[in-house]
Formats: C-alpha cells, structure tokens, sequence
C-alpha cells in the first residue's frame, strides 16, 4: 500500500467539517493535527473528530505534516500559506488562491521556489458528474464547443450563514465565492480563458444579517454584489456568466454548453454529482447515464487526497495552484472590464487537469 500522507489543518470553521468527513474515505490522507487561530475551535472540531488539537506553531513545526490543508478565511489565505510553504510543507488551500491576482502571483512564486506544491479548491470538478461532461464534449457528443452559460444568483448569505460578514469584504462577494467553482469547471470542460468583459456593481452599502446568532447586525459591503458578463476560451467558445447576491429567485440551471450538434446541462458545480443532459439535433432533452466514481456524496477532500496521491506518485496532482491561479485572474479581469470598460486579456494558459479515471472505486486514486 502507498504510504499516507500527513495533513495538518489550519482553520477549523464551518467547511472543516466536510472536508474532515469526507477524508475518512481516502487512505492516503493521514490527518495528523488540528490547528486555528481560536484555540477552542480547533479543540471542539478534534473533539468531534477524535483528532489532535495543537497550535498553529506546533502544527507547522510537526514533522509528520507534509501537506497542510488551509480552510481559514480568504483574506487569511496566502499569510498562511506563505508560513507553511516557509516551513517546508506542500499547501492545499481552500477557494480562492488569494484575494488578488498579485497575491496569487506572490503565493505560487513562493511554492515555485521552495520546489513545493500548492494546491488549490474547488475539487468538485473532480466529481463523477463533471467529468461525464467533460467526456461528452471529447468525444465530440454535441460537436464543436460554440458557447454555454452560467449562472449562480441568490439573495445573499446573510440569510443562511451565521457569521456571513466575511462574504462581503475582500475576497468575498459573489465572484470570488462561488465564481471559483463555475471558472474551474468551465476550465475543465472547455480549456482555459482568453479573455473576459465584464459589468460588477454594488447594490447596497451595508446589509442585516437574517440568521442566528447574530441576526439584525448589520454588516458592511466592501464588493460588487452583483456580476455579469461574457468569457471567451481559447478554444473559440463564448459563455455568458451571471454569479449574483442580489436576485430572489430564477429558473436558469447552473451551466449548458452549446456545441455545433447538441447542447448539455452540467449540474450545480458546487457538487460532485447530479445529473447530466444532453440534447441532440432533435432538441429532445435526455439523461446520460453515469456510472462514473465520485459522484454519490459530497467528496470536499478529492482535490486534497489527488494531490497527496501525486506527491506519492510523482505526476501532477489536479486541483493545482496554476489552475487556480488562472480562475483568480479571470475572476479580477470582471472587475477590470467593469471599471475600465474594455475586454481584459487573460494571460494565463494552465493546461486543462488530466481526466480522472471512469474505473475507479470508491476511495482509489489513480
């Protein structure tokens, strides 16, 4: 058997326990230790957990940690990333890479230097649902890519989330909150962005918070809340994006993908699974059956558990630091349209991430 490798988590909200549950189905993770800035955070998840809660220090001077895994906020990415990669360990990070092109640049840099990896969610590309489109569309199912769409728009998180402030400061919003999952699953369906022309605006100044325990706070917004606009890949293909906090209710699916002889629905892709579609030159809709793994849970650790298969293995782990890179400059280029009132040119070409295997069980990597 492959030998496991050592994770140490920094960071102990509310996405730790997804990724901790679903790291129990990979037998290369070995999760080592628990750490967070709240000391009692990190002792209550270990609790749950039956795991080990340490400080951020020891965490990162622990010789058993060769991976460590980064679910603080987003503004606290790269800090933290930056001291794991000085402490000589390989970095997986929760979405996005930073909260600016320039600090993603900086962060990869340094992983570069250090000859280490970085690794980057969202992973839910990676999920069985995904990958059936994307084997779809190359093997030519519906012809030549033309265009596609993309839409994720909800009132806001206040609603739901029960401290929801960090969404509207830098680094939130709705683009570089859920823009990471639409970006990197249209990067994996069609290949990387050429160019991006974008509108973002602001609708409010503030907000209340609707849920407990802090509900009638008000909160500031310090990003644009509402994003449109169009990408253009260097395949050729057009797709118009919609990511909004400000829209009560719509009938949009999350993404279609219009090639020359047939269209597909691609589900939610802040999930693994779902179903996929496909309409042919008869314009009926059908489901494509998919026996593909990865596809039945919420599977929030596969990117992670790819890339310590890789540093075993020695190939290119999936979810990696330049595809997130990418999707981060795409993101800002929105912005950067909005502002200047032109089309942005992306400058990154990542290479599409190596299909995953349609044979593989439920825990194997390849």
């Amino acid at each position: 058997m492959t030998r496991p490798v050592g994770v140490g988590v920094i960071g102990c909200g509310n996405i730790s326990t997804a990724y901790l549950t679903a790291a129990r189905t990979f037998p290369i993770l070995d999760i080592v230790a628990l750490a967070d800035a709240r000391p009692e955070a990190a002792r209550a998840r270990a609790a749950e957990f039956g795991l080990r809660a340490v400080s951020v220090e020891d965490l990162l001077a622990d010789p058993d940690v060769e991976i460590v895994l980064n679910l603080t906020v987003p503004r606290a990415h790269v800090e933290v990333d930056l001291a794991a990669l000085a402490a000589g360990k390989h970095v997986y990070s929760e979405k996005p890479l930073g909260v600016s092109l320039a600090e993603g640049r900086r962060l990869a840099a340094a992983a570069g230097a250090k000859g280490l990896r970085l690794g980057c969610a969202p992973d839910t590309f990676l999920g069985g649902a995904h990958q059936a489109a994307r084997a779809l569309i190359d093997d030519g199912a519906i012809g030549r890519p033309v265009g596609g769409s993309a839409f994720f728009m909800c009132p806001g998180h206040e609603r739901w989330h029960p401290d929801p402030g960090f969404y509207y400061l830098a680094g939130g919003g709705p683009m570089l909150d859920m823009g990471p999952y639409y970006i990197t699953d249209l990067v994996n369906l069609l290949g990387p962005v050429e160019q991006v022309i974008g509108v973002a605006t602001r609708t409010r100044a503030e907000r209340t918070i609707a849920s407990e325990p802090l509900r009638g706070t008000r909160i500031p917004v310090e990003v644009a809340t509402h994003v449109t606009g169009v990408l253009r890949f260097a395949g050729g293909a057009a797709v118009s994006v919609t990511l909004s906090f400000d829209v009560v209710g719509h009938k949009h699916v999350p993404l279609e993908i219009y090639g020359e002889s047939g269209s597909l629905i691609v589900p939610d892709p802040n999930g693994f699974g779902g179903a996929v579609e496909i309409a042919e030159v008869d314009a009926t809709w059908r489901e494509v059956p998919n026996r593909r793994p990865y596809a039945d849970a919420n599977y929030r650790s596969l990117g992670l558990a790819d890339m310590a298969q890789a540093i075993r293995s020695g190939r290119p782990h999936r979810a990696s630091g330049a595809l997130a890179l990418h999707a981060l400059e795409v993101m800002e280029a929105f912005q950067a349209s909005s502002d200047s009132g032109r089309a942005i040119d992306v400058a990154s070409r990542p290479e599409r991430p190596a299909p995953m295997p349609a044979s593989l069980a439920r825990g194997e990597l390849d």
